[in-house]
């Protein structure tokens, strides 16, 4: 599934949970001392409902983290491959110093995942120029193997990298969405100042609630999201690490033949 019809989808279904929960979870009228009112909360899901629509907009967008930090960690864990990195490359690099090149290319296809793709690749290339011969200078054959792991690091690195870009963004707008509903509550709390005579004491309070709910809503939700692309940005630059340092030493071995 492409990216972007991901987290399309991801938003329709998150945004119908989210209503579903802002009108029958939070604004059931058990929450509420004075029942249909919907104004006096008596515990905090009915304090919640009263910081209006965009608290299911922010619930929105904190399934959406959710929904894509589980993504991210199942899809990375099958990055890492089946056994630890390490010691999979150790055992790779005996073998394709002792010239055991198909062993070495079934020690990938068992292991799997972004580091061992792209050294199947490299190992692949070479036998393949070193086996029919269709290049016969040494220099020339390493050069065609590091374009070919080149070309594998381009295929993986966006696969490592996918819904990251969402996530950051997420971080932004819940940044925003809590800005505006604070400005929000702050108009409703100023209007119900203006009342001639004694101000609304309920309408004072809902406004300041509905400032502050969403100011909070909005934090959570943008703290999660910056919290969980460091992570994962972080991930990443592990497993380009280890991809690098692989095919270097592959690579020197190569040449040493």
């Amino acid at each position: 599934m492409k990216q972007s019809a991901f987290i399309v989808i991801l938003f329709i279904i998150a945004l119908a949970i989210s209503v579903s929960i802002y009108e029958y979870g939070l604004g059931n009228a058990a929450n509420f001392k004075d029942g249909s009112n919907r104004e006096v909360p008596q515990n905090l899901m009915g304090q919640v409902y009263t910081g209006g629509p965009l608290v299911a907009l922010l619930i929105t967008l904190s399934i959406m983290d959710f929904a894509i930090i589980i993504e991210r960690m199942l899809s990375l864990r099958k990055a890492a491959g089946r056994r630890s990195v390490p010691k999979f490359f150790k055992e790779v690099l005996e073998k394709v110093r002792a010239g055991d090149l198909t062993e070495a290319i079934q020690l990938c296809d068992e292991q799997r995942g972004s580091v061992a793709n792209v050294i199947k690749v490299a190992l692949t290339r070479y036998y393949e120029l070193t086996s029919e011969k269709t290049i016969t200078d040494s220099e020339k054959q390493l050069i065609e193997v590091q374009r070919s792991i080149e070309e594998a690091l381009m295929l993986e690195t966006p696969l490592l990298e996918k819904n990251l870009i969402a996530l950051s963004t997420i971080a932004s707008i819940a940044t925003m969405v809590g800005l505006l509903g604070t400005v929000i509550g702050m108009i409703r709390s100023f209007r119900a100042l203006a009342h001639a005579g004694a101000p609304d004491a309920i309408q004072l309070a809902t406004g300041i609630s509905e400032a502050l709910i969403n100011t909070a809503g909005g934090l959570f939700v943008a703290i999660l999201g910056i919290v969980a692309y460091n992570f994962f940005v972080n991930k990443v630059d592990n497993f380009t690490y280890q991809i690098d340092e692989a095919t270097y030493n592959i690579m020197q071995v190569f040449k040493a033949k």
